[in-house]
């Protein structure tokens, strides 16, 4: 796994880069710039200047009231800045005309994402941004980096374009695993992959997933606070490049019932931040190659594996994905063989100790990617530092595994439901620590007006399963 490094928080910005910058966005004719950040519950959100602007942007940041944006503002805390992180300028591929003499929407689009600060200058608590660098902080001084590897899975859907609403949940394709498609999808699929280098996000492949429409986006390995960015970047390209060819993208991870859901497995590694090897890697266990260092950040992971869940996984229909049956964890166990553990330690090629690795299974496309990784750091930290011993590992399937034995054997499960998941992270000082105490509360809080609605809500399965017979 080759990694990108993770810039500095920004403050003042280099006056030489913000010259190239500014150079840059000339010569490319950009007109608008969108910075970009996220809500608590990760969706993108942006404050649109014009290119006229970004060199006082650069200098002083931009006021933006935060009291509006779910989980950012309470009573006094609504003005707040945005701090361009000039690593992540990008340009938008699909607003890239230049402009028209008359036409004042016309003219190419680029994006920087930003940190949000107080006025103060320090960091919002409620920054989600924030809350990773804080994480990936905590590394340094144990003298570890932080990198991921993602896979990212979604539906394409056919869409009723000239309306603009999708008239039934039905797959666009009919394709299975690693199909190879002369179907228009293979040509969205390879335009997704094109705009996603022109915004400089590094992947490694694409393909055909399991369940008819679905498939799936593998990124480069990369440090954790650009990976968290790319997620965000990809979610919003993936829907921008279906539309324009009549699709519809959902990030859903359990569209349909019955077949596979969408996931966000997430290959992890730390490296020593002196000389950058694989702090995961140990030749001395020859059946899986992890040092004591990976298999105390396993266990740390297994033993916070409820309370992260709710960030990890955070829909209410993201328990309709973690079900038997569909190669999606229940149990809180880890494997090589398994797919359905919760973390498995896939196979280096060539025995190679650099690819060393340990996947996360169970988080989905819905989460919000940068409390997502900062939870899984913190709880694999926590191994470390407590010095967690590591189980064994499971590799039989659910199906040979029985209540029984998984109980004598001490192994636990993941929540069932949203609510459920929500009570786990209260209960873990760990995550909660991880998160801070005012965004969790944000969280919960939203989260569970979502859960209650649910909750209280008359779905149509009761009224066909119960309304004649009671």
């Amino acid at each position: 796994m080759t990694s990108i490094r993770t810039p500095a928080p920004t403050g003042v910005q280099d006056r030489e880069a913000a010259a190239r910058l500014l150079d840059e966005v000339k010569k490319a004719g950009v007109r608008f710039i969108n910075l970009e950040f996220t809500d608590v519950v990760g969706i993108a959100k942006c404050v649109t200047i014009p290119a006229e602007q970004l060199p006082e942007v650069l200098r002083r940041g931009k006021w933006f009231d935060g009291s509006s944006i779910e989980g950012f503002a309470r009573g006094a805390e609504t003005d707040m800045f945005l701090c361009p992180d000039l690593s992540t300028y990008a340009p938008v591929p699909w607003r890239t005309s230049h402009p028209a003499e008359h036409d004042s929407n016309a003219g190419a689009v680029a994006r920087i994402i930003c940190d949000v600060l107080l006025p103060s200058g320090e960091p919002f608590p409620g920054d989600p941004r924030s809350v990773l660098r804080r994480a990936l902080q905590r590394a340094a001084k144990l003298g570890f980096l932080f990198d991921v590897a993602t896979e990212l899975e979604f539906f394409l859907l056919r869409e009723d374009a000239a309306e603009n609403v999708l008239r039934e949940p039905s797959p666009h394709d009919r394709g299975g695993y690693f199909d190879l498609s002369t179907h228009v999808v293979a040509d969205v699929q390879r335009e997704i992959m094109a705009v996603l280098k022109d915004m400089h996000v590094q992947v490694e492949s694409s393909h055909h997933e399991v369940a008819a429409g679905q498939h799936e986006i593998d990124f480069a390995a990369m440090d954790a606070l650009h990976g968290a960015d790319a997620i965000v970047t990809a979610r919003y390209a993936v829907k921008a490049v279906a539309q324009q060819h009549g699709m519809w993208a959902t990030f859903l991870p359990k569209p349909f019932f019955s077949i596979n859901g969408s996931g966000m497995h997430v290959h992890q590694q730390l490296r020593h931040h002196r000389e950058h090897a694989n702090a995961f890697a140990d030749v001395a266990d020859t059946e899986y190659g992890l040092s004591l260092v990976a298999r105390q950040f396993v266990a740390g992971q297994l033993a916070h594996a409820q309370g992260m869940c709710a960030i990890v996984a955070p829909l209410v229909n993201s328990y309709k994905r973690l079900v038997k049956g569909f190669e999606a964890p229940v149990m809180i166990n880890w494997g090589r063989v398994n797919r359905e553990a919760l973390i498995r330690v896939p196979r280096a090629a060539s025995g190679s100790l650099a690819e060393v690795r340990i996947e996360l299974r169970d988080p989905d496309p819905s989460c919000n990617p940068y409390l997502a990784f900062a939870l899984m750091l913190s709880a694999g930290l926590d191994g470390i530092e407590r010095d967690l011993p590591l189980a064994s590992p499971v590799e039989e399937t659910l199906t040979t595994l029985d209540e029984h034995t998984r109980v004598l054997r001490g192994i636990e499960l993941l929540p069932g439901t949203l609510g459920d998941a929500l009570a786990a992270l209260t209960a873990d000082n760990v995550m909660v620590e991880a998160l801070g105490q005012q965004l969790t509360d944000w969280f919960v809080t939203a989260k569970m007006r979502e859960w209650e609605e649910y909750r209280t809500m008359v779905h149509p399965w009761e009224l066909e399963r119960y309304l004649a017979i009671f």
